[in-house]
């Protein structure tokens, strides 16, 4: 049996998203599972989740599960990695939270075991080459673990999440799409704290806009010298940032009640707290463009000035 017949005639959706404890996520995630043999017990997982804060329609899963379903009928013919520069965006837009909330991975183990997990296994089963997925055996298959339960730049659905809120600049997500078109931006940077820096995230994103990175080898280098220089350069001093504005971030999400569903062929708008200055980037962009002209980028000739260097 493939996974794409494991969950058929499965459990509906919950209406509500709801809180799983690792340990319960944990126990029922076994090798059969992962790869894709056997479902999950979804009805035993609702009995075993809790429900979330409030009653607000922001918990809503619907809206949530209509983009995963989405993202696997839009890219079926494609590397199902070439989803989640559309699925960030639309997700961070969907699930209005607080960092505060985004960070319970009981949220994430929920939507990864109980509302998608069918989503999880066409995103990472069998094809996946990203970061710690290189491991998995070619010759039998099998989710990396981590994607239901991790850390959040690993997981499934968190990492899209927190890719969309890290890299997008202000309500624009077109910075967050451009960054989470390059696998870097999420296996590299997205744990890297230095990038919780605001400017440095737009000038490194600048970089992957205009061309001046143009792989995902010459990503990698990039966000290596960037993080490796950030123990000596202050970059909050050298490009400073305005703290983003709680406020604006609150009416974002309480206007969830009153906002149209999140649009498929057209970027969302983000919360309204604030964008980055732009003169912060442009002190950062020729101290990134040093640093990743000195970098070793695998594949990578020396050639005279002015020549491709990837040619």
């Amino acid at each position: 049996m493939s996974w794409e017949t494991v969950y058929e005639g499965a459990s509906a959706a919950p209406e509500r998203l709801a809180l799983l404890p690792d340990a319960i996520a944990r126990r029922e995630l076994d090798d059969e599972v992962l790869r894709g043999r056997t479902a999950l017990p979804l009805q035993k997982l609702d009995q075993t989740s809790r429900a979330a804060l409030d009653g607000s329609d922001r918990w809503l899963v619907r809206p949530v599960r209509e983009l995963f379903d989405a993202a696997m009928r839009r890219f079926v013919e494609e590397y199902p990695g070439n989803s989640d520069a559309w699925l960030a965006p639309r997700l961070h837009a969907a699930l209005r939270l607080t960092r505060r909330e985004a960070g319970n991975p009981e949220l994430w183990n929920f939507l990864a075991l109980r509302v998608a997990p069918d989503y999880v296994l066409w995103r990472w089963l069998g094809g996946a080459t990203d970061g710690d997925d290189a491991a998995v055996s070619k010759t039998e298959p099998k989710v990396n673990l981590r994607r239901f339960i991790g850390p959040f730049h690993v997981q499934a659905m968190a990492r899209l999440w927190w890719a969309a809120e890290v890299y997008r600049n202000g309500r624009s997500y077109a910075t967050a799409v451009a960054a989470c078109s390059n696998q870097e931006m999420f296996n590299s940077a997205l744990r890297q704290d230095v990038f919780l820096h605001r400017p440095t995230a737009q000038a490194v994103i600048r970089m992957l806009r205009d061309g001046t990175v143009d792989s995902t080898r010459a990503a990698n280098a990039l966000i290596k010298a960037v993080n490796a220089a950030g123990s000596t350069i202050q970059y909050e001093v050298v490009a400073p940032d305005e703290p983003m504005d709680a406020k604006a971030r609150r009416l974002w999400i309480e206007d969830l009640a009153f906002a149209p569903p999140v649009p498929h062929d057209s970027l969302p708008e983000g919360p309204d707290d604030g964008e980055v200055d732009f003169s912060s980037i442009a002190r950062l962009l020729p101290i990134f463009e040093d640093l990743f002209r000195a970098a070793p980028v695998r594949g990578k000739r020396q050639g005279p000035e002015g020549e491709n260097p990837y040619a």
